[in-house]
């Protein structure tokens, strides 16, 4: 059973050292090599410039879930964008999807035909496959940590938006348009349909069975 760990993450501290955030730190023990990677951080947190694309690496450890969290938890959203710090610039977003996939499953979609997007536009990717997720939906708080989220089990083809990213000489999965969910009646319609398959087989496998014992 899942027990919640509610992890304070690097991102409390980034907001406890927002006055420091152009001073030098002289820690002995805060590691030299990521001494710059960190300042620079700091200076994009608060910094007024424009947030960072996104990247492969970014897709990954804001989307791509695992599969030890039952995905039906109410606090599921507000628990995990904090833990995979999933903000800009440290304000809290408005919607958000995590999937409990692979990111080589959802790579491959970029490799597919372009499709709408929800808002019509023909520059999305769709999964052929279903694909279990859950949708975040921004309840209150407008910077973090206080942001608050009501948490939807869904599942359907999942709808991509797809970049080039040069540093890797390869096409990654960029957002998460929307989840298009199969409805009841289209499941079933898939499942009636393949039974009927199945039984045309079944069907065809005994009139041949029965035409080598006349013969």
């Amino acid at each position: 059973m899942w027990t919640r760990i509610r992890a304070q993450s690097l991102l409390l501290l980034f907001l406890l050292l927002k006055p420091l955030q152009f001073q030098w730190i002289n820690d002995p023990q805060f590691p030299a090599d990521k001494l710059e990677e960190f300042e620079d951080y700091l200076e994009y947190l608060f910094g007024t410039g424009p947030t960072r694309p996104p990247t492969k690496e970014t897709f990954k450890s804001r989307v791509i879930v695992d599969r030890e969290r039952p995905l039906y938890d109410p606090d599921y959203c507000t628990e995990e964008i904090k833990m995979k710090n999933v903000h800009k610039k440290l304000l809290c977003v408005k919607e958000h999807f995590f999937l409990q996939t692979t990111y080589e499953d959802m790579q491959q979609i970029c490799l597919d035909m372009f499709v709408p997007c929800k808002n019509g536009v023909k520059r999305c990717h769709r999964s052929k496959q279903l694909v279990k997720g859950v949708h975040c939906v921004l309840q209150s708080g407008y910077r973090m940590p206080e942001c608050v989220y009501e948490s939807s089990y869904t599942a359907g083809n999942v709808l991509l938006t797809c970049e080039w990213q040069n540093d890797i000489d390869d096409l990654f999965p960029a957002n998460v348009n929307d989840i298009e969910k199969i409805s009841s009646i289209n499941l079933l319609s898939k499942r009636n349909l393949s039974y009927t398959h199945r039984s045309r087989r079944g069907f065809s496998k005994r009139l041949a069975g029965e035409a080598r014992t006349l013969s």
